[in-house]
């Protein structure tokens, strides 16, 4: 799958220059599964932006297993560039669970976390698992509004959950439910 992601010029670089300055810069980027000589820098993503301030628990030896394993699926959002963000789920028979998403900030709130989480949605519901569950750090306002766009509900709390550092919020979601925008209604036949 190719999307495109978007972003705007700064307000000096449109003073500078000629009136012809494109208003919109468009970087294709590719979902694809993980290769394995991605472990090394999606490790590092994971450290940076979901495990600051913890003890890394998702290193290159973990997050190549998950690669390896026929139950998991670790897709990336390639950029031209870089890997611009990833996701890993594991799945069973009628449930998954989404155990990482990280998108590196320069490419945040450009489509990415959502683009990731539609297609590995898409493949839960294809592979009959129907529920997914996912935990995340409690502080994490931001991911808990992105996850509740999205449609999921929070379910529970697990307090030091995080290495007795943070506690958790537990949220699920029903990927049978309408994958339209979360509170409406699919019309009736």
């Amino acid at each position: 799958m190719t999307c495109r992601r978007f972003s705007t010029p700064s307000p000096e670089s449109l003073h500078r220059g000629s009136r012809r300055a494109i208003l919109w810069r468009v970087e294709e980027y590719r979902l694809e599964p993980a290769r394995p000589a991605d472990a090394p820098r999606l490790a590092a993503m994971s450290q940076q932006f979901v495990e600051a301030g913890l003890k890394p628990a998702w290193g290159e030896t973990r997050i190549g297993w998950h690669m390896r394993d026929a139950d998991s699926v670790v897709l990336t959002a390639r950029g031209i560039r870089a890997v611009a963000g990833f996701a890993i789920m594991r799945y069973a028979d009628e449930s998954a669970h989404l155990n990482l998403l990280a998108v590196a900030p320069e490419y945040r709130r450009q489509g990415i976390a959502r683009a990731l989480i539609n297609w590995l949605e898409g493949t839960a519901l294809t592979a009959g698992a129907f529920a997914i569950g996912l935990e995340l750090r409690a502080g994490n306002a931001a991911a808990r509004a992105f996850y509740a766009s999205l449609g999921y509900r929070e379910c529970g709390e697990v307090r030091g959950y995080y290495q007795g550092v943070e506690s958790a919020i537990r949220l699920t979601r029903d990927v049978r439910a309408s994958r339209e925008t979360p509170g409406t209604r699919e019309p009736s036949p």
